[in-house]
């Protein structure tokens, strides 16, 4: 086959006098087209691949952006502690109002979860005093007014407590993360619980032991609330404890983690109860009769345990009495 090409021919006047006309074969250009072919066909799968990369980039950074939004709606969902992820563009605005959302939402429904609670735990000690009142505006002998007077005060004793730790247990929950973590040396830390609960045990005829095994054990965190929880741990085991016995508080490393164990030499935790400690306004009867306590301390101590990445777990011993630990990650 042979290619032609023509193009006409004018005169001055623009009339077409004749008509100039090249030829060549087909073969003679063949090269160039299967070579222009080759060109076209090469770049076109270089620009295929780069268009298939640039999609795989674009749809993995979707999915992860998705997806992390994904698990923080999960985890918000669980009540677990979790923090905004960083996303970029229109997810960033997009989880910065999950967040805005769940804040109001947790707020709302942690303001009435408490009243609720609060007005609830609050009835028999407001019903202790009105009754004691009642009695005082009666005749009695001195012995029974000071009888009446002393449970009033006692019961205005208990809910100033159960206020103060619920203002505080409020506080712990409502943080998602600790700001500013500082090392805090355990040794030091357990001097300090030392000192809080000397008068306590002291009242009580009970001895505080601690072991330690390293003077140089670090945990990164929250020294004051560190040393809020061990002093409730060491005050629930009082509680339960005998007279004139000792309660040790030792601090060693055990599966990477640093544990803090508080134990006791008192009944232990009966079965129905092992499930249900941690929870918030949970309290045992005092084996010698004395009134329950607010139900707050150990929810304290697990929600700082949580707060610093670790766990609060209490268990009976095999020896009697109960063991109660709270485990952090090294410092």
């Amino acid at each position: 086959t042979v290619m032609h090409v023509a193009a006409p021919m004018r005169d001055a006047s623009g009339r077409i006098v004749g008509v100039l006309t090249v030829a060549k074969p087909n073969r003679v250009i063949a090269p160039f087209i299967e070579r222009s072919q080759a060109v076209v066909l090469r770049w076109g799968i270089v620009l295929l691949g780069v268009a298939l990369i640039v999609g795989i980039a674009a749809a993995a950074w979707l999915s992860r952006q998705l997806g992390s939004l994904r698990r923080y709606a999960q985890a918000v969902s669980a009540g677990e502690r979790v923090i905004l992820p960083d996303t970029a563009g229109e997810f960033a605005d997009l989880g910065r109002a999950l967040e805005m959302m769940r804040t109001q939402l947790e707020g709302r429904q942690y303001v009435e979860r408490y009243v609720q609670t609060l007005t609830h735990e609050m009835k028999s000690p407001l019903a202790a005093i009105r009754a004691s009142a009642e009695l005082l505006e009666q005749p009695m002998s001195p012995e029974d007014r000071a009888r009446f007077a002393g449970s009033i005060r006692g019961q205005s004793e208990r809910m100033a407590e159960m206020i103060d730790k619920l203002l505080a247990l409020a506080d712990v929950e409502h943080r998602q993360r600790l700001e500013a973590p500082q090392p805090v040396v355990i040794a030091s830390l357990l001097q300090q619980v030392v000192q809080a609960t000397r008068e306590r045990l002291t009242q009580r005829q009970q001895r505080l032991v601690v072991q330690l095994e390293d003077a140089l054990l670090t945990v990164s965190g929250d020294a004051f609330l560190l040393r809020q929880a061990m002093v409730n741990l060491v005050d629930n085991a009082s509680d339960f404890a005998p007279a004139d016995t000792d309660i040790l508080i030792e601090a060693a490393t055990r599966d990477g983690a640093v544990a803090v164990r508080v134990c006791d030499t008192g009944p232990g935790v009966p079965q129905y109860a092992e499930g249900r400690v941690f929870e918030r306004f949970y309290s045992l009867p005092r084996p010698d009769g004395r009134s329950r306590s607010s139900g707050l301390g150990l929810c304290f101590v697990a929600e700082v345990a949580q707060l610093h990445g670790g766990a609060a777990r209490l268990r009976n011993r095999a020896d009697g009495g109960a063991e109660a630990t709270l485990e952090l990650p090294i410092g």
